[in-house]
């Protein structure tokens, strides 16, 4: 049995266009949405023509939008001595090595995301079996084991999207909050987009962009008509 939708569910599946419609044009019905009680999130999802269960067809990472996505997150920091009051500075509400390591080890998990210098990564690698089932665990595939440790800790405390291809070949991120203006949405949208077109794999036959959609919280997807 499906849930039942709400009356604004309702109103604002009235105003989705029935086909696909252009990044501006989708952006301007998804501002007329009726608003939430909350500031909601805006999520974008691609689905691709891609075949995961092929390694160099998989695709994960983490990218800066122009305009960030209206939250911050809590970063900790693997890193040496000589750099943990730099990451605490650049935003880590946690940074250290074996000290930070047992912390977490004895249950302390208040935090988003976790960067590590790769010289780190030989003791962080402890923390697989805790911080792996919750993709916290810093991995080069998704541009969380650095070289520079305060930039990273910069970036993702400012919101820098982290992106993975699901079984499905399907990309879901965020892209902003229902507060940001149109530019800074279709800015951000268009950025992702362009971003990940460029990742197309070489081996890939068929069509690689099959269908993206925008939606913000609790409301119906927009179905967006990409240049080609």
């Amino acid at each position: 049995m499906s849930a039942k939708r709400g009356k604004r569910y309702d109103r604002c599946l009235a105003k989705v266009p029935a086909g696909k419609v252009s990044i501006d044009e989708g952006v301007k019905v998804l501002k007329s949405f009726d608003p939430t009680k909350f500031d909601a999130t805006v999520d974008l999802v691609m689905h691709l023509g891609i075949d995961t269960r092929q390694s160099d067809q998989a695709l994960r990472g983490a990218v800066s939008l122009p305009h960030g996505v209206g939250k911050s997150r809590k970063v900790v920091a693997f890193c040496d001595s000589g750099d943990v009051e730099k990451a605490k500075a650049a935003g880590a509400v946690e940074a250290g090595g074996d000290d930070l390591i047992k912390k977490i080890q004895d249950g302390w998990q208040d935090f988003d995301v976790a960067v590590a210098t790769k010289a780190m990564m030989k003791s962080v690698s402890k923390l697989g079996r805790i911080l792996g089932p919750q993709g916290k665990m810093p991995s080069p595939k998704s541009g969380t084991v650095v070289d520079d440790i305060v930039k990273a800790v910069t970036e993702y405390s400012a919101g820098k999207v982290e992106y993975r291809s699901d079984d499905g070949g399907n990309i879901h991120v965020a892209v902003g909050k229902a507060s940001f203006d149109d530019q800074r949405l279709r800015e951000n949208i268009e950025m992702f987009i362009n971003y990940i077109r460029k990742l197309k794999p070489p081996t890939l036959k068929g069509t690689y962009i099959k269908k993206v959609s925008i939606s913000t919280t609790m409301s119906p997807a927009i179905q967006l008509d990409l240049p080609a």
